[in-house]
């Protein structure tokens, strides 16, 4: 499948570039964002890309943005976006920052990677194979309560409990060690099935969420990317499950507008903190000729602020 950015031309109408401005993209992927700013940029402008996949820094869509002297591409996570941004001299000058959250289709399609359950593959499921472990490892040693509360929490499955308890049972046999080993016992174990959903969506987001340490990496990089950004520089979110988009949602509420209602106690407006974003829209959705093109967009959410 062709990879297509999600809500590609929102997302850059959401960023305002200026054609001098200095943007970044925290997501690089295949680069279809990456591409589109630096149409817009300038000869003085510049865009920094990152990505914690070792397979998009080192993929021939990277080898050929490297030819624009305007374009940089880091390996790194969203927790180290500041180190990231200092060591380019870019802190608190930045004009925008993109995050295009979860997992990007070239990561879908490729079996070796372990995210899809419909594709035979190791279980492996990290964003960044160079360290961590990996989902096969985890699976064998977690304790089954971690579990339970891993699925039910980051996958909002129901049938957490009896999953768990499969999982355990069956590791005490022979190791879990691919995609469909986990798909099938999970397809086998949970009692009621979901309208065009597979029995194992759930459970592997779960997983994949707890491997990479997803929502605690959304959690730094948004901080850190109000840090990085100057005064009225955009910052630009595309979440694609709840969790996400809840973390993105009230990041954006508590630093925009008042930080305390003093309610009847005698305090000046002046004096009372004041959030540094302003929300800039409300929630974007992809349109019915996107999902026509990418069925994928479906659940995005995009979300735009500015700082003040």
């Amino acid at each position: 499948m062709e990879h297509l950015s999600v809500l590609y031309n929102e997302s850059l109408q959401g960023l305002n570039i200026r054609p001098d401005g200095l943007y970044i993209d925290c997501t690089f992927g295949r680069g279809g964002h990456s591409k589109g700013i630096l149409a817009q940029l300038g000869p003085d402008g510049q865009l920094l890309a990152i990505d914690r996949d070792l397979d998009a820094v080192n993929s021939v869509y990277a080898d050929e943005m490297r030819k624009d002297s305007r374009f940089t591409l880091h390996h790194g996570c969203f927790s180290g976006l500041q180190r990231i941004v200092g060591s380019c001299g870019w802190q608190g000058k930045v004009d925008g920052v993109l995050m295009d959250l979860g997992v990007s289709s070239p990561q879908l399609d490729d079996s070796l990677r372990g995210f899809s359950f419909m594709r035979e593959g190791p279980l492996d499921m990290r964003m960044d194979t160079s360290i961590g472990v990996s989902a096969a490892d985890w699976l064998a040693q977690v304790d089954e309560n971690i579990l339970v509360k891993v699925l039910f929490e980051y996958g909002e499955e129901r049938f957490a409990r009896r999953i768990a308890k499969a999982v355990v049972e069956r590791r005490s046999e022979a190791p879990i060690k691919t995609t469909l080993d986990l798909a099938g016992l999970i397809e086998h174990v949970v009692p009621k099935r979901e309208k065009h959903k597979h029995p194992a969506t759930r459970s592997f987001q779960a997983i994949r969420i707890e491997i990479n340490s997803e929502l605690d990496e959304i959690k730094k990089g948004l901080q850190q990317a109000i840090d990085v950004l100057n005064s009225g520089g955009r910052l630009v979110v595309i979440s694609f499950h709840s969790l996400e988009d809840r973390i993105v949602k009230r990041f954006i509420r508590n630093e925009s507008g008042r930080k305390f209602n003093p309610g009847k106690l005698p305090i000046k407006e002046v004096d009372i903190e004041q959030g540094i974003l302003r929300k800039v829209s409300k929630a974007v959705k992809a349109g019915k000729r996107e999902l026509q093109q990418n069925p994928r967009a479906r659940s995005a959410v995009m979300r735009v602020a500015e700082r003040v």
